[in-house]
């Protein structure tokens, strides 16, 4: 299967422009670094680094959560205080989630862009 897919990737180069096969090259599968890096890029990448600024302050919290956790005597204080950990911890989760769900996007784009490209030149 994977020398079949090289092998439709090489006809689709040869068939296209110079300008058109640096595009589909940029289409490339990418590693999961280059996924990572994609977030901070285009109309959402201030919207990704919020989200990491507000992950930073949530981890701070839980952190401080936990030493209060660890130190405090009565039960009411101890419960109190794990809820916030609790609470403080899912947040970070739950942005995280988000970027991934942004990072499959990015990568549905580009293998919609590859099929758009394939069609394109096959007509």
């Amino acid at each position: 299967m994977k020398n079949q897919s090289n092998e439709i990737d090489e006809m689709i180069k040869t068939a296209l422009s110079n300008e058109e096969a640096a595009f589909y090259e940029d289409l490339k599968e990418q590693s999961p670094f280059e996924m990572i890096g994609g977030l901070f890029e285009g109309k959402m990448k201030w919207w990704t680094i919020g989200n990491v600024l507000v992950s930073i302050s949530f981890i701070a919290l839980s952190v401080f959560c936990l030493f209060k956790v660890l130190e405090v005597e009565n039960t009411n204080s101890l419960i109190r205080w794990s809820l916030g950990l609790i609470g403080a911890m899912s947040v970070p989760t739950m942005l995280k989630l988000w970027n991934w769900s942004q990072m499959n996007k990015n990568a549905m784009m580009r293998e919609l862009k590859r099929l758009q490209l394939l069609i394109a030149h096959h007509d």
